[in-house]
């Protein structure tokens, strides 16, 4: 009935013609055309509307049949992108959406006779619709639906079913409106007024509110009779009337994919952004260390002679040229030094020497070979033709004066090449001279020596015929040709004196060592010795021999102690009044030691690879344990014994000490300390060590428990309210997985983020660990926790921001109309259909924008906060780390714009927020006052010892830690430090590694003043003090602390806390304390040693067991360090303390181990049921600590309980 277009007339019923775009004019509007047209060219003003009225009164509808006209079928204005879609298909499918009944469910509820064959419904259709709409529901008249229905019945009107509706629905507005125009009893018209109303027509209507007269517009304007005025000029058609535009697609995002995409990785990146800054910076603070670690150094400066040549060195084939400089000594010393003037390599040269030297002939006639007999080549690349001749006349003149022969020649460079033996095939030629030298020695057949090349005949010979130089020798053996060791070893196997050892020189001092009897092994050191070759030792020989020995030691003994160490060797074997020794008298100061001399070997380093699998070398195992007999107070011992011979812990070979004969004490007296261990099944291992690690941790477990938990319980509270419970306002249904993702992650970042301040409140946390609160909360962990809240909240800001750009690309593709409805604060549905593009939301929007800085923030501060960033440049860690403030104010700006929900996160924030603010305000107060520096004092190893002054009513505890700020290094940042002081102390002294630029820099502005002495020091800034894990030392019965490098400086304030506390007589739960120092050598850390002695000064009670362990020192059984362990030995017996150290503690040498060290401690005290724990150092040496403590902890014995703390 729906015609295809509309007429347009005016009063005079003129029908006038409509212009069209594209298709010219046309006698009417089309229909399909004008929908939601704001600006038609035919409709422009009010008069245009009049006739479109006029227009619509004259003309008469279609004939009522069962076609719709394709205005409405195909062409009706399309939801969304598509422009078109079909009315009549979308009604029934939107009828279904909405659940409406079906037609004959519809005319029963009503009370109308429900059709029983497809006939009843209207006999004046069309028999074949009919039948077609039957085929459509398989011939079940029951499934009919509504809209069909309705149709079907209807003829010339409404049928039954759409006119009972449509009263039904008149009748409920109309009774239920209060203020329709027939409601007396609303007092709003009179009965005069009613009646008028009820007469008036839409003509009235229109004649009042239009210019229209009564005579152009028929009474009734909705039918037009025969006589009414305008009669309608044909029945119009669609080929009338210019075509409907067709369907067309808006694709929202189109054109937009590129950018979008850039956006997002652009957003990603923006953490590579952040780590090649931090890169840049790391790198300059490098180099700024570097520069004053140059600065602070000795400058020893080499200078290149005068007449030194600088050129190019060709290492080999495939090696890169590096710069050298040559120089040409008096001494008839040929050196090359690197760019840095380090010295490379001598050669000493003799009189009436031959050397060759080759000339390369062409490729610019710049390259030189020098060969010396003995020595590998020394190939050198000049500029220029014109240095290279300089060169080779400086040599010249040097070889005349030095009466050296001389003997040049000339080849290509490629010849020349091919002829040097540079120092790469050196090597090739000593690796096969090391593995046939080994091969004899150990009688190991030649095939097994190693795989030779082809020409391995002219290999063997060649490398047979090789001389070792001292400086090969020395590096044979890992040592530097200037040792005093291999002065003397060199000069006792160069049997002919030429400044080279042979292959059979080199063999007879081997088999010495590895086949030769204690007494060949002493005999061979006495004559290496005896420097005048008299047959006698004098003491200054022997003085020498020793000061040959603790060179390994970095010469860690003064003369003064080397001394005392000879004189009581000397006094222990009964020699004091002798001052020359025969070899017999020295073999007699070794009898003791047969089975150390018996294993000591000459650790030779060898050519190259697979010397290691002909000759394993013995490695000493050095354990620290305890032993307890009884009527003998526990005390440690040391012992260096071979991994083949060293006792298990806890067997009767414990008794062992250094030197000592063993002594095998009955065995009833360790299987009562012995406990009983139980052999357990894998499971039951497991188990138990489960058990074991949630005892250990069970603080932080349930803390990290509960605080997972309301991070969960957050996000699937929001996540559940917005898919669900939340009200119907369409977002949901738009975006479902974005809106819980960005939701729900919101929700518990808010609570992380609030909630992380409360773990970098210090002062808080040193008051609430001394609470009863610290037997539940691991305050401890506060920076471990930290980091796990850092760590996690990222994680969730991130899929936060993933769930946002699934939002946004939603939003970017949805109509207008859509995100009116969604979002009626922000958008208005002016028709146009198309949404904002994606770059608004980011970068447009208060939140979308603030999202970005707050991803650009959270980059630039999780990587400066990284270890490896971190250990290079503090600064820029803490500079970067106070974008917090920043970041809190981009959070609370994030969600105050209430786009889809109010702003939350001061419900989170507001109470830790206050905590956080009250905890710095404590900070504050204390950084305003200034600290004078009593004393400052520059260590060995970089170590600067700070002492100033106690401020009044500064209480602390051994084992806290303070943060300090000097203002004189131009920056306010503080960095921490353990405190080496005793509570009991009147002044505050910390011991500060220079580390980094910081601490290097205030080493520098601390350094001992040069004109004036009475400088006054630069005064400290001071922050604490703060607890942590060391301080709770005193808990325990038995406490094990182990510090490595400057990680013993917590230790130096436990101990001595602890002896003074004995010293008064306190009462104390620790009963025990074993400290293990381990240090690369004790000069490191001199002062701490002067703590340690001390503490045995002032220890009556035998509180501390003290075991220290030099690293340099090398694990081999070769004859220096079998020399040192029996100096040790002589120096424990004669003085009761360490040679290296000078306390009472003995000196192990290598590395701890620990796993043998704890599982000792369970027998000395059976009864502990838990021991403390507690070690400071090198990440390295505390995994190692940790890793020992998990496989005791396996055991059903003594509980181990590990704090540390990494440097």
């Amino acid at each position: 009935m729906v015609p295809p277009g509309v007429y347009m007339r005016n009063t005079s019923c003129h029908f006038q013609r409509v212009l069209n775009e594209g298709f010219g004019s046309s006698p009417a509007l089309r229909v399909c055309n004008s929908y939601w047209i704001r600006e038609s060219p035919n409709l422009n003003s009010a008069e245009a509307v009049n006739h479109l009225l006029l227009g619509m009164a004259s003309q008469i509808s279609e004939l009522e049949d069962n076609i719709v006209v394709e205005d409405l079928r195909d062409y009706w204005p399309g939801p969304g992108k598509f422009s078109r879609t079909d009315y009549v298909a979308s009604s029934i499918q939107r009828g279904r959406d909405m659940g409406l009944p079906s037609y004959s469910q519809a005319r029963q509820a009503l009370g109308l006779e429900t059709p029983e064959k497809w006939s009843d419904l209207n006999t004046s259709v069309n028999h074949q619709v009919l039948e077609a709409t039957a085929a459509l529901y398989n011939q079940d008249v029951s499934r009919l639906e509504l809209l069909p229905g309705g149709l079907l019945e209807s003829h010339g009107g409404p049928g039954p079913l759409f006119s009972t509706i449509v009263l039904d629905q008149f009748v409920r507005l109309r009774d239920g409106d209060r203020y329709w125009f027939e409601n007396s009893r609303n007092g709003l018209f009179s009965t005069e007024e009613i009646a008028e109303i009820r007469n008036t027509t839409l003509r009235d209507v229109l004649v009042a509110v239009t210019s229209v007269n009564h005579s152009a517009l028929q009474p009734n304007v909705f039918i037009w009779q025969q006589g009414a005025p305008c009669p309608q000029p044909r029945q119009l058609t669609s080929e009338d009337l210019p075509p409907c535009v067709p369907l067309t697609v808006t694709h929202f995002f189109e054109g937009s994919g590129p950018g979008f995409g850039i956006t997002i990785v652009a957003l990603c990146c923006l953490p590579l952004v952040s780590l090649l800054i931090s890169g840049v910076v790391a790198y300059f603070r490098g180099q700024e260390l570097k520069k004053l670690q140059k600065k602070g150094r000795e400058s020893v400066k080499k200078e290149a002679a005068k007449d030194g040549m600088s050129a190019m060195e060709w290492p080999g084939p495939r090696e890169r040229s590096y710069p050298i400089t040559i120089q040409l000594l008096p001494d008839r010393r040929l050196q090359v030094l690197d760019r840095r003037l380090s010295v490379l390599r001598t050669i000493q040269l003799r009189s009436l020497q031959q050397v060759h030297l080759i000339l390369s002939s062409n490729s610019g006639r710049r390259t030189l070979l020098l060969k010396i007999p003995k020595e590998y080549d020394l190939v050198m690349l000049f500029n220029s033709e014109e240095e290279r001749g300089t060169f080779v006349q400086y040599l010249q003149d040097f070889c005349v004066s030095w009466t050296l022969g001389l003997d040049v020649a000339e080849m290509s460079e490629n010849e020349l090449f091919r002829k040097a033996v540079t120092k790469q095939q050196r090597g090739r030629i000593l690796e096969v001279f090391f593995r046939h030298l080994f091969a004899q020695v150990l009688d190991i057949d030649q095939a097994d020596a190693g795989t030779l090349p082809l020409d391995s005949s002219q290999k063997v010979r060649e490398a047979l015929t090789c001389e070792l130089s001292r400086a090969e020798f020395a590096e044979s053996l890992g040592l530097k040709p200037q040792d005093m060791f291999v002065e003397s070893m060199f000069s006792l196997a160069d049997k002919d004196g030429n400044g080279y050892l042979s292959f059979r020189e080199f063999l007879d001092v081997l088999v010495v060592f590895m086949k030769g009897s204690p007494e060949d092994k002493s005999r061979l050191m006495f004559t290496m010795y005896d420097l005048d070759g008299n047959g006698f030792l004098s003491k200054d020989e022997f003085f020498t021999m020793m000061r040959s020995f603790i060179e390994i030691s970095n010469n860690c003994l003064s003369k003064a102690q080397l001394a005392e160490v000879v004189e009581s060797m000397f006094r222990e074997s009964g020699f004091q009044d002798k001052q020359e020794l025969t070899w017999e008298d020295f073999h007699f100061m070794l009898r003791d030691h047969d089975n150390e001399l018996r294993r000591t070997q000459l650790c030779v380093k060898g050519g190259g690879g697979g010397i290691g699998d002909i000759l394993k070398p013995n490695v000493s195992s050095r354990v620290s344990f305890i032993t307890r007999t009884s009527g003998e107070r526990s005390c440690p011992q040391g012992v260096g014994l071979p991994v083949s011979e060293a006792p298990e812990l806890g067997a009767p070979g414990l008794k062992k000490r250094f030197g000592k004969k063993a002594v095998v004490p009955p065995p009833r007296l360790y299987t009562e300390a012995l406990q009983e261990k139980m052999q357990r099944g894998f499971m039951a291992q497991k188990l138990q060590q489960y058990k074991r690690f949630v005892e250990n941790y069970r603080r932080h477990i349930m803390v990290v428990a509960i605080f997972s938990a309301i991070c969960a319980g957050l996000f699937v509270e929001r996540a559940y309210y917005y898919a669900f419970a939340s009200p119907p306002s369409g977002i949901a249904e738009t975006t479902l997985v974005g809106i819980i993702l960005s939701r729900g992650t919101a929700a518990s970042v808010s609570f992380m983020f609030s909630y992380i301040l409360l773990t970098m409140c210090r002062n808080l946390i040193t008051f609430l660990r001394e609470t009863f609160l610290n037997r539940y909360v691991p305050f401890d962990a506060a920076v471990d926790f930290h980091r796990w809240i850092a760590m996690a909240a990222v994680v969730l800001a991130i899929l936060h921001s993933a769930g946002h750009v699934v939002n946004v690309y939603i939003f970017s593709v949805s109509p207008l109309s859509l995100l009116a409805c969604i979002f009626p604060s922000v958008f208005v549905n002016d028709g146009s259909k198309l949404p904002q593009k994606f770059y608004w939301w980011f970068f447009q929007t208060v939140p979308g924008m603030t999202g970005v800085l707050l991803l650009l923030v959270l980059a630039i501060m999780y990587v400066f906060a990284s270890h490896h960033f971190r250990r290079r440049s503090f600064r820029g860690f803490w500079l970067t780390h106070h974008l917090y403030i920043l970041l809190y104010v981009l959070l609370i700006i994030h969600g105050s714009f209430a786009l889809i929900q109010l702003p939350r996160f001061h419900i989170y924030f507001l109470v830790p927020a206050l905590i956080y603010v009250g905890d710095k305000l404590v900070s504050l107060s204390r950084k305003k006052v200034e600290i004078g520096v009593v004393k400052a004092e520059l260590l060995p190893s970089g170590v600067t010892h700070l002492e100033f002054q106690r401020p009044q009513g500064f209480e602390y505890k051994s084992g806290q830690w303070v943060r300090i700020a000097c203002l004189a290094l131009g920056t306010n940042e503080y960095h921490p430090f353990t405190l080496t002081s005793a509570p009991h102390e009147d002044t505050l002294s910390l011991h500060i590694r220079a580390a980094g630029p910081w601490t290097t820099r205030l080493r520098e502005i601390y350094s001992p003043p040069t004109g004036d002495s009475c400088a006054k020091h630069p005064k400290l800034y001071l922050d604490g003090p703060f607890g942590e894990g060391h301080q709770e030392w005193h808990k325990f019965e038995v406490s094990v602390l182990v510090g490595g490098g400057i990680g013993v400086t917590p230790f130096a304030s436990i101990l001595k806390d602890l002896v003074f506390k004995s010293s008064l007589g306190s009462q104390m739960l620790c009963k025990k304390i074993y400290f293990i120092w381990v240090t690369r050598t004790q000069r490191q850390f001199e002062w701490l040693a002067d703590i340690i002695r001390e503490v045995e000064e002032n220890d009556h009670q035998d509180l501390v067991s003290v075991h220290i362990y030099i690293t340099q020192l090398a694990e081999k059984f070769d004859l220096r360090t079998t020399m040192l362990y029996i100096c040790e030995w002589h120096f424990q017996k004669v003085l009761n303390r360490s040679l290296f150290t000078g306390l009472r503690s003995i000196t192990h040498f290598g590395r701890p181990r620990f796993e043998p060290f704890f599982d000792s401690l369970q027998e000395v005290h059976p009864k502990v049921r838990k021991i403390g724990v507690f070690s400071c150092g090198p990440p390295g040496m505390t995994k190692n600590v940790e890793k020992a403590c998990q496989l005791i902890n396996r055991k059903d014995q003594a509980h181990f309980v590990h704090h540390y703390e990494n440097f």
